[in-house]
């Protein structure tokens, strides 16, 4: 099985290569609109000199001939001698030189091919070109052509993939750290533990990615903490009721009396409610379809639901069709409510739905003696209770607020707890 590629490979192959085809397309724009047309009017130019010095060199007198050659050999790099070397065969030339004879044959109306001799450390090229009634041949060092594209475009096209290579690894470097970070971060979580949140610094979809991901090892964080409470907080709870069956049983086995079982029937019901407020905590993750429903004949029907003849739900909202989970909604409410006809004194709990543009809000408001400002954060984890004593006469579980940020989580929705001006409690839920 192949391994795959890593991402510092994989850019420096990607920019190498697309350097390399930009290099051969850029080498060959400039030779065929740029270097081609260029050398082809310094070898016309050349060759013309060429003629023009083998003309000259006829028409002086011989006593001025030697005094030319040297002139021409220092000023222009050309030489003049009575016969080339030898037969010029179909050698290798450079570029520049095939040029030159095509030059040369447009003017002088014959082709011939360069014939190359070594002088010493220099390398020379001849040809025979007409001189008055005979002919004299030309020749001009290599060296008077210094251009040398070729060995230009070679060293451009090295350095360049070595300047590519460098800044691929520099990238994917700049890229991989970050995913690396994330990568040991994941599996940290993936082993139970709690990694250090990562910097949201970087590109926008690198630091877009550390902040999702900081948000899920929060989120993560938060629901092990919340197993944790949730299994210290049921073993503590049901931990009561089972040493008041253990008791009762033994007492049983003595004397049976119908108030010993209706104590045993009285604690299996607090224990399964317990249980049924832990599942509906478990529910509160799940997804439910939205139905479209009138929000103020809804919430009149609910709050009927929890109105006792002894305490009242009065209910304010304007007629408005809006599209609900309705079962997520009524525990989310339905829990809002119970908390406060627990808390609240004998004065009517009232049940408001607000709403403002695309924005909806119900909100359940008491007179009840509410909740001290630092202690609104803390009664949403699960079995956090105001009272320590944690009797089931003076209040539940310590399950209700955090079954509603769980719901409301799942939806997407906002849960919020503020004082009331003149006492009481405002429970809001945003959607």
């Amino acid at each position: 099985m192949n391994r795959p590629t890593s991402l510092a490979r994989q850019n420096t192959l990607l920019l190498a290569a697309a350097f390399i085809l930009i290099e051969l397309l850029a080498a060959v724009a400039l030779s065929v609109y740029l270097i081609l047309p260029l050398a082809r009017r310094s070898a016309d130019d050349l060759a013309g000199l060429m003629i023009l010095s083998a003309q000259t060199w006829a028409e002086l007198p011989p006593q001025t001939r030697i005094d030319f050659e040297f002139e021409l050999l220092a000023n222009h790099a050309l030489a003049l001698r009575a016969e080339t070397p030898g037969v010029g065969v179909d050698e290798w030339h450079p570029p520049y030189f095939y040029l030159l004879e095509d030059a040369l044959a447009n003017r002088s109306g014959t082709r011939q091919h360069l014939v190359r001799e070594s002088i010493g450390d220099a390398t020379w090229y001849w040809t025979n070109l007409p001189a008055g009634s005979g002919h004299l041949a030309v020749g001009l060092s290599q060296q008077r052509i210094g251009a040398q594209p070729w060995a230009a475009f070679l060293i451009a096209l090295l350095g360049g993939l070595a300047l590519a290579s460098g800044v691929a690894v520099w990238l994917a470097r700049r890229i991989t750290a970050p995913l690396a970070r994330l990568e040991q971060a994941a599996t940290r979580i993936g082993q139970g533990e709690s990694p250090e949140l990562l910097p949201e610094t970087g590109p926008t979809e690198l630091a877009a990615l550390a902040s999702r991901f900081n948000a899920m090892a929060r989120q993560v964080r938060e629901l092990l903490q919340a197993r944790t409470t949730m299994l210290v907080g049921v073993s503590h709870d049901l931990r009561t009721p089972l040493a008041r069956m253990r008791l009762a049983l033994e007492l049983l086995k003595l004397d049976p009396t119908p108030a010993l079982i209706e104590r045993l029937e009285s604690d299996i019901e607090e224990m399964n409610g317990l249980i049924a407020t832990l599942l509906d905590l478990a529910r509160g993750l799940e997804r439910e379809p939205p139905v479209t429903v009138d929000l103020a004949d809804w919430l009149s029907e609910l709050a009927a639901d929890f109105a006792t003849p002894e305490r009242t739900v009065t209910v304010s909202c304007p007629p408005c069709q809006r599209s609900i989970p309705p079962q997520a909604l009524r525990r989310a409410i339905g829990n809002l409510l119970q908390n406060a006809l627990r808390h609240a004194p004998a004065a009517a709990v009232e049940l408001v739905g607000e709403i403002e543009n695309a924005q909806c809000r119900i909100g359940v408001l008491d007179r009840g003696p509410g909740i001290p400002p630092e202690q609104i954060e803390a009664m949403f984890q699960p079995f956090h209770r105001l009272d320590p004593s944690r009797s089931p006469a003076t209040g539940g579980a310590g399950l209700g607020l955090a079954i509603v940020r769980e719901l409301a989580r799942a939806n997407g929705w906002d849960v919020r707890l503020e004082p009331r001006p003149g006492g009481g409690l405002a429970a809001w839920l945003c959607m």
